[in-house]
């Protein structure tokens, strides 16, 4: 028999016999009528999950997880304010509908209906996914079944402390509002969850401000596998720089009342603390799951016996505040209720087009207020005696300094963060004197976690800050690619667009450095980066262009919401010369108001035989081979790409336009790399004569051979001869 049926009938057998589980006392911080709203909002969570059940066999319901057995949380969320910014497990119906009955016009029943039906009316996610997340309650949508979501509420907390010292312009959350994130025992065993935790403590220690309240749900197990008895005390308790409260998640009275002394001491002490709550699960893990196939039946009827919404009949008995008939009528009613509203809920229109879905890929864009012209005293108090230096050509690693100071003293929401770009500079000097020019709290130097670096900035930006973080090394971002797959470029789609973490992701990457490094600081792959939707991918190949392109990738931020990557190569940063001793790579610093925009290719020459399309080093190399060809009677352009998502396909094609010949290089490797893209475009277009150099399928090596895998200016004159000839038959 369904398990969930087995739960509803011993409710009903067990409240009308009185025959109630024991339990403590009720204590006296939750006021009766509170009691009962907390109840109504389980009762309710309860019904929610039967009739997503009966939905789903009918046809009309889709996947979902149900949050019975966790019904508590419904106390956590009064226990708390509603402008608190909550992060919330996949099973916290409960907290939503709590929370919800805290502010005025909220129709929470009749939303979660249309997200289990995928309706497009869906005021979260528009039809896209069942997901819990509502703007009017401070809660983003979580789709996330691990803990992805505990680094960016790492960052939404620091983000509150910050906002005191620089508030921006879009900010989002109150002054003395905290961060809550909530997850399952299983999910606290996940690195990304231990990252988190860990940065917290380690930002604690240091007496930076971090409001935050962790919240685990620990009904013992994961899916199938169980957490070790007293695993989550043992190894949450003594952790430096967060405070332990545990509480029995079963007892709305001692979650209400231990949540409500946690909840005061990180508002008042500014300082993490994590809420350990013991519950049970019902049901098994998700959908079609059956506990009983993996799970002795004697282990689940006991967790149903220990079904928390018992447990709150007795509490409300034993305070006075609602007989049993009562709590039983209300039970009944309220599934009355919900069953009826989702049979309207269902007919409500689904998503049909592709357009439909896609509509929410890329964020809308936001009214800002014009910048304020920064003032030539206040430009050189910054640039110290840098001013004169701007009227000569300098490396790349100078320009994009310079625009990252221009860019930080127009908007004081712009914050950088991560590993050495503060006192040291970066690795590659980069970053050297922003933090004396503009303090350490919008200069950051994170801990060596890239996660805690992306989930950061994911969280300032949910602040309204437009954060800069650094990801030291491309093969680094390996490390926390699903803070940029699976949270940030997923937020807009699966809120239809009311939430967005803006922000610009510096990586020092691609290959060609001599002598160091080996693959781990030399990665020529960007096909993590290619296929996550709606991201945008720079990749300037010189000085003047990086400084243009990081303004633009700032204003895709700021005004347009976007998630940008910005590629810089490392090779390039301090390059001075296109031939020995020549100086032509580098460049003068273009005036603050110049941009380059994403439909915008770098062309140099004319020629009309061959067109060479490339990037980054690519470009470098091509130019010199470029020297070689028209010496030898080729007549050659090079085409710079500098965005490499959205392939700017317009202006790409105009630049070819009228070449005989078109050779792509690309640096990165042959499979996934930027040329297959190119490749596929150029035979759709029907362009005529067409090939590629790409890099093979390799790590880089450290040593004489760092370049062997990867195209040089000898192997572009090769491939372009070679094309040329096959043009000519």
């Amino acid at each position: 028999m369904d398990r969930a049926e087995i739960v509803h009938d011993n409710f009903l057998r067990r409240v009308a016999a009185d025959d109630l589980p024991k339990g403590a006392a009720p204590t006296d911080r939750l006021d009766p009528h509170m009691a009962v709203e907390v109840f109504r909002a389980q009762v309710t969570s309860r019904a929610l999950d039967r009739t997503s059940r009966r939905m789903q066999k009918e046809g009309q319901g889709f996947y979902t997880i149900g949050s019975s057995g966790h019904e508590g949380m419904a106390a956590v969320a009064r226990a708390l304010r509603p402008d608190d910014i909550a992060f919330l497990h996949y099973r916290d119906a409960a907290f939503q509908l709590a929370r919800a009955d805290q502010v005025d016009g909220q129709t929470m029943t009749w939303d979660m209906l249309l997200s289990f039906a995928c309706a497009v009316d869906d005021p979260i996610s528009g039809g896209r996914h069942k997901v819990l997340g509502s703007k009017a309650l401070f809660i983003p949508p979580q789709t996330s079944t691990i803990a992805s979501h505990l680094p960016k509420a790492v960052g939404a907390a620091y983000s509150l402390g910050l906002a005191q010292r620089h508030a921006p312009e879009h900010r989002q959350l109150p002054n003395d509002g905290i961060a809550i994130c909530s997850f399952g025992d299983a999910s606290a065993n996940h690195a990304t969850a231990q990252g988190a935790i860990n940065a917290a403590g380690w930002s604690s220690v240091q007496s930076a401000p971090l409001p935050l309240l962790f919240v685990c749900e620990d009904n013992g197990i994961g899916i199938s596998t169980k957490t070790p008895q007293g695993w989550i005390a043992a190894s949450m308790k003594h952790r430096p720089g967060v405070k332990y409260f545990e509480a029995d998640g079963l007892d709305i009275y001692d979650t209400f009342a231990v949540t409500q002394q946690a909840a005061a001491y990180v508002r008042t002490r500014k300082k993490p603390a994590f809420l350990h709550l013991r519950m049970v699960r019902l049901y098994g893990h998700a959908g079609p799951d059956v506990a009983t196939t993996y799970l002795p039946k004697s282990e689940v009827e006991q967790d149903e016996a220990n079904d928390p919404l018992l447990h709150s009949v007795r509490l409300l008995r034993d305070a006075g505040a609602l007989p049993l008939d009562c709590a039983l009528e209300i039970y009944k009613q309220t599934q009355t209720r919900v069953d009826a509203v989702s049979y309207e809920a269902v007919k409500r229109p689904r998503l049909k087009t592709a357009d439909q879905i896609m509509a929410s890929i890329v964020p809308p864009s936001r009214a800002c207020k014009p910048t304020n012209g920064v003032t030539m005293d206040a430009r050189a108090l910054a640039f110290d005696g840098e001013i004169k230096a701007q009227s000569t050509p300098q490396t790349m690693s100078k320009l994009i300094n310079w625009a990252l100071t221009d860019l930080m003293l127009a908007h004081s929401e712009v914050v950088l963060m991560g590993e050495d770009v503060g006192l040291k500079g970066g690795v590659y000097g980069v970053t050297q004197k922003l933090q004396k020019r503009f303090g350490k709290s919008r200069v950051i130097d994170s801990l060596l976690d890239e996660q805690s670096i992306l989930g950061l900035a994911i969280g300032l930006g949910h602040n309204g800050f437009v954060p800069i973080p650094e990801i030291q090394f491309l093969a680094y971002l390996h490390n926390a690619e699903d803070q940029l797959r699976g949270e940030a470029a997923t937020l807009p789609f699966f809120s239809n667009g009311q939430f967005t973490n803006p922000m610009v992701l510096r990586i020092a990457g691609l290959g060609y450095q001599k002598g160091f490094g080996g693959h781990f600081h030399n990665d020529n792959s960007l096909a993590v980066l290619r296929d996550i939707p709606g991201l945008i991918i720079a990749c300037p190949s010189c000085g003047a262009d990086a400084a243009a392109m990081m303004r633009e990738a700032v204003r895709l931020a700021r005004e347009e919401q976007r998630v940008v990557v910005f590629v810089e190569p490392i090779a390039l940063y301090h390059t001075r010369d296109l031939e020995d001793g020549d100086g032509a790579w580098m460049g003068l610093y273009p005036t603050p108001e110049k941009r380059i925009g994403l439909d915008e290719v770098g062309i140099h020459g004319n020629g009309r035989d061959l067109a060479i399309v490339t990037y980054g080093n690519g470009h470098y190399l091509s130019r010199q081979a470029a020297k070689v060809l028209e010496a030898t009677g080729t007549k050659t352009r090079v085409i710079d790409l500098r965005w490499l998502a959205p392939l700017p396909k317009s202006s790409l094609l105009d630049a070819i336009s009228g070449c005989e010949n078109v050779l792509i290089v690309d640096e990165c490797r042959a499979t996934g790399g930027q040329a297959e893209g190119l490749m596929a475009m150029f035979a759709e277009e029907q362009i005529g004569n067409f090939a590629r150099l790409v890099a093979q399928d390799s790590f880089i090596a450290t040593g004489p051979a760092y370049a062997a895998t990867m195209p040089s200016k000898d192997s572009i004159i090769e491939a372009a001869n070679d094309l040329m000839k096959r043009g000519e038959k």
